[in-house]
């Protein structure tokens, strides 16, 4: 059985779309990185869904700011992303270490 997950922290809906287009894209960025990629179709799928998904969360960025919502609150949306695993996730985007790939 797996553990039970501390749950996420009150977001705005605007902030909860902002963390899901962020790790969106940190995803994709950890699938085109050089360093961990083994072939180029893998990271040219990734690359092309990395435009769209840049695009969306600009918007989620550029809603939040036409909305008020002009601060971040860091610690909250740093909560939220360790809840839905931003930590390994983002991960992904560094060097592997040596010898590992």
């Amino acid at each position: 059985m797996l553990p039970e997950l501390p749950p996420l922290p009150a977001l705005t809906r605007a902030e909860g779309e902002l963390i899901d287009r962020y790790l969106e894209t940190i995803d994709l960025l950890g699938r085109i990185n050089p360093g961990r990629q083994r072939d180029t179709y893998g990271g040219l799928r990734a690359a092309q869904a990395l435009v769209r998904k840049a695009a969306e969360l600009r918007d989620a960025l550029a809603l939040m700011h036409r909305r008020g919502e002009t601060e971040l609150h860091g610690d909250t949306l740093a909560r939220a992303l360790r809840v839905l695993d931003g930590e390994r996730r983002a991960a992904r985007v560094a060097l592997p270490p040596d010898g590992v790939g």
